[in-house]
């Protein structure tokens, strides 16, 4: 059996991509590292994270987008701007009925002995990272043209994100839903696909389009500083929290769903859609990606199991380091693009 799996995964560590794509994964985690330091240290206090995560969500994010979708020719075409977020649709709804279902086998099983903490449970493997990771991970692979298109399929899990996720959290759809989805990042990736699509902003001021760049790079950074901060406050140890045994029955089904059986579900989806060569590469950088940060926050909000959520993200994130270059290696082979 070690034989097969040599045989298999050795190709793909010899090649050069591979150690291109772990060194761009390598990257992404070393930046969260260095806001984890920070906070432990010292140096970046809890009481700055809010105005540095509205500076990042409020003007950083949106400007980022702006300048990236706004002059985008590959959003020209209807399939880049329709199909990317219906995608993203049937992927994060997948990912949050199948871990949905293995909650249900009960905590002999799975680890999971009340209702919000399999709520929860359900709700962040069924949240891939699809914002603060694969943004760098895309721009360090392959243009601008890519990035662009990972904006549009953001849109598609923002919706899924506020309506069916919070479903799942609380068992009800929040009251105000729909101001959440109509956040800064959505309605900057509505004006830039306007401007985009009626040549407006081809005719801005050159500095305009240097502004809004400088201020978009600042978002990547900055963002996974804040990361690596949320990572290492939910760190400290905490009174109640779940057994040894039951932790590890949770975190290993966490690790099968998120980085092993939903990956192949995107890659499949991405294979049977009529994907333009954007999209294709998109899905499969999402396809690779772990649970995402910012569920642990929503878990804390709407009333589920923080810990849990820590366990399901914190697992996922540290495996994801060497699996994130297996799973975009294999799907860009299978699927026959570069």
């Amino acid at each position: 059996m070690f034989s097969v799996s040599f045989t298999i995964l050795a190709p793909l560590l010899m090649s050069s991509s591979w150690w291109l794509i772990f060194g761009a994964s390598l990257s992404v985690y070393t930046g969260i590292a260095v806001g984890s330091a920070t906070r432990r240290i010292g140096w970046l206090t809890e009481e700055a994270d809010q105005s540095l995560m509205r500076l990042v969500v409020r003007v950083l994010y949106p400007c980022l987008i702006f300048a990236t979708v706004a002059k985008n020719a590959a959003l020209r075409q209807p399939s880049n701007v329709l199909l990317p977020p219906l995608a993203a649709m049937v992927c994060m709804s997948l990912g949050f009925a199948v871990p949905w279902l293995v909650s249900r086998l009960g905590p002999r099983v799975t680890g999971l002995d009340t209702s919000p903490q399999r709520r929860t449970f359900a709700f962040c493997v069924g949240i891939y990272n699809y914002g603060f990771i694969p943004i760098p991970l895309i721009t360090a692979l392959f243009d601008d043209r890519t990035l662009g298109v990972l904006f549009v399929h953001n849109v598609g899990c923002e919706l899924v994100l506020w309506t069916l996720g919070v479903m799942f959290l609380t068992g009800a759809l929040g009251r105000r839903w729909w101001q959440q989805i109509l956040n800064p990042p959505s309605v900057a990736i509505i004006l830039a696909l306007a401007f985009n699509l009626s040549g407006v902003y081809a005719g801005l001021p050159p500095f305009v389009d240097t502004a809004l760049t400088l201020l978009g790079q600042a978002a990547i950074p900055l963002s996974l500083i804040l990361i690596g901060a949320t990572i290492a406050d939910e760190l400290q140890p905490r009174p109640g929290t779940n057994p040894r045994k039951q932790t590890a029955k949770t975190v290993a089904w966490a690790l099968v769903l998120r980085l092993g059986l939903l990956p192949l579900a995107i890659l499949l989806l991405a294979w049977l859609l009529p994907c333009s060569l954007e999209l294709k590469r998109v899905l499969v950088v999402q396809a690779s990606m772990p649970c995402g940060t910012f569920p642990i926050v929503m878990a804390r909000h709407f009333g589920g199991d923080p810990r849990t959520g820590l366990q399901v993200v914190l697992s996922t994130s540290l495996a994801s380091l060497l699996t994130i270059p297996l799973w975009i290696q294999t799907g860009l082979t299978l699927l026959g693009i570069d």
